[in-house]
């Protein structure tokens, strides 16, 4: 498949996110910009409006303490950085191409949140954005998006606490109040706070995009105002095309523009050009989702929008059904772009996963007892583990109980788990995609190097299992002789494995 000018194709070289400096600041006046839509504003669609002509573009709103949950992670397989939820999800992903033109949006209804969330990302995008005009109950429940515009002062506390607690921009993004008057009031004190630049929606909290968009409202801030206003709302009555989209501009006074439903449906709106064909535009999403291992869920979801009257069309109803990435690509034509970019990707994440265990091999404490070894649960009975076996046999032996130290690998968050045992070391050489399963494959390394048993079904009749049975008969002997059924709670512990919280560092590069 050719690529055309401008457009995202496979090339995994270039600058790392790893590199990431600080970047000039952010210009707000006499720009065309990308406005956060939830489901919508991820990594392949601020790329290509990116390519297409916008100046700024805003990620889609993440709640602050969501985002708090996340650890940062470098993906040198993808180049990006990685904001990961302790599931495994990526909350929020960006890149190099990006950096210097990406403003974070988040979802805060507290001050001290939203600078913690700030510092967070602070070192991988141009500005930070508050949410202060969603009306969507989501939002708002949390006392966030438009229900921050009842409440000026905790408005003031926000926007002071991260003018003042960091480097980058700051920007709000309002809706209009009911009267003019204190809509303007609103914003001279918001403007006093120190913000680089206010977005205003021109429709009230309870109006919908049907409703005309106020521009008389957003000219009057912006005449009220010296910073930066930025005019949101256009696409349904005004932004048809590029052109459009200075009309706006004048009808508003505003410094710049902010486009949310006219790029969702087709982000070569920036093109000053004009509009590429809808199927070129597409394959052009498609690729950056796939080039940025990004949700199917999500992709099928941004090309609906794209194709919205075209649904019911043949290309719609393949779409509709496709249930992964592959099967996106499939059809539209792609598949054989899909394959190519997965090959290079796996050929990079082997490349990238042999130098890291060359370093391991390098670094690690030649004492530690290894094997290639996995836990597989269908090898066991029922709730009986490696783990367990190995925490009996201590016991038995009058040894310490069993350490485990699991360190995470940045490149792919698998883990790995060397355990302790009568002060000598023993790990896995195999990494695994969780915590748990880490700790259960070193137990089995330790027990077969000590040549004990680790309660695998074909090992024979299972002393746990019938200690665990005679366990279970004594509260029935007891409830015969009139005692107390509760058991006490340190022989309720004996063979239940830790599931306590632990955090994880990651893997020492």
């Amino acid at each position: 498949m050719t690529l055309r000018d401008g457009a995202p194709g496979v090339s995994l070289s270039g600058g790392t996110a790893a590199g990431m400096t600080v970047n000039t600041p952010l210009c707000f006046r006499g720009k065309k910009i990308l406005a956060p839509m939830v489901r919508v504003g991820t990594l392949p669609m601020r790329l290509l409006a990116l390519d297409y002509g916008a100046d700024i573009v805003y990620c889609e709103e993440l709640i602050d303490i969501k985002m708090l949950q996340c650890k940062r992670v470098i993906n040198e397989v993808l180049e990006t950085v990685d904001f990961v939820a302790p599931n495994d999800r990526v909350v929020f992903r960006t890149c190099e191409r990006e950096r210097e033109r990406v403003v974070f949006q988040m979802g805060s209804a507290d001050a001290e949140r939203a600078l913690a969330v700030a510092k967070l990302v602070e070192s991988d995008v141009a500005g930070i954005d508050i949410n202060m005009g969603c009306p969507k109950e989501y939002s708002t429940k949390g006392g966030m998006g438009a229900a921050l515009l009842s409440d000026p002062d905790k408005i003031e506390s926000i926007l002071t606490t991260l003018v003042k607690g960091i480097c980058k921009p700051i920007t709000c993004k309002i809706r209009i109040l009911p009267s003019v008057e204190d809509t303007v009031n609103l914003v001279k004190r918001i403007e006093k706070t120190g913000i680089a630049a206010i977005a205003v929606h021109g429709r009230k909290k309870e109006e919908r995009p049907q409703h005309p968009v106020h521009c008389d409202v957003i000219k009057a801030i912006s005449e009220a105002v010296s910073i930066p206003v930025i005019a949101n709302g256009g696409s349904h009555e005004f932004i048809k095309e590029y052109a459009d989209i200075e009309t706006f501009q004048k009808a508003t006074a505003a410094s710049s523009v902010m486009i949310a439903r006219a790029a969702m449906w087709n982000p070569s709106v920036f093109r000053k050009e004009g509009f590429c064909p809808l199927k070129d535009v597409m394959q052009d999403y498609i690729k950056y989702a796939v080039r940025y291992d990004n949700h199917y869920t999500n992709t099928k979801y941004c090309l609906c929008q794209m194709l919205r009257e075209q649904l019911e069309t043949t290309q719609g109803k393949k779409l509709h059904a496709a249930q992964s990435t592959q099967e996106i690509c499939e059809a539209f034509e792609m598949g054989d772009f899909y394959e190519e970019t997965t090959a290079i990707f796996e050929a990079k994440k082997t490349s990238l996963e042999t130098k890291v265990q060359d370093e391991d091999d390098q670094t690690e404490d030649p004492d530690v007892v290894k094997m290639a070894v996995r836990f597989d649960k269908r090898e066991y009975p029922p709730q009986i583990t490696p783990k367990m076996y190995l925490l009996e046999w201590c016991r038995k032996e009058k040894h310490p109980q069993p350490v485990y130290e699991t360190v995470q690998r940045p490149l792919d968050r698998l883990f790995c788990s060397v355990v302790t045992v009568a002060e000598r070391k023993y790990r896995s050489t195999l990494w695994d995609k969780s915590k748990k399963l880490a700790e259960q494959a070193a137990a089995i390394v330790c027990l077969r190097a000590l040549g004990v048993p680790e309660g695998k079904l074909c090992e024979g009749e299972n002393h746990l299992i019938n200690k665990r049975k005679r366990g279970d008969q004594e509260p029935l002997i007891n409830r015969d002789h009139g005692e107390d059924l509760a058991e006490p709670s340190h022989k309720k512990a004996n063979f239940i494995e830790d599931t306590s919280d632990v955090n994880v560092p990651k893997m020492p590069r």
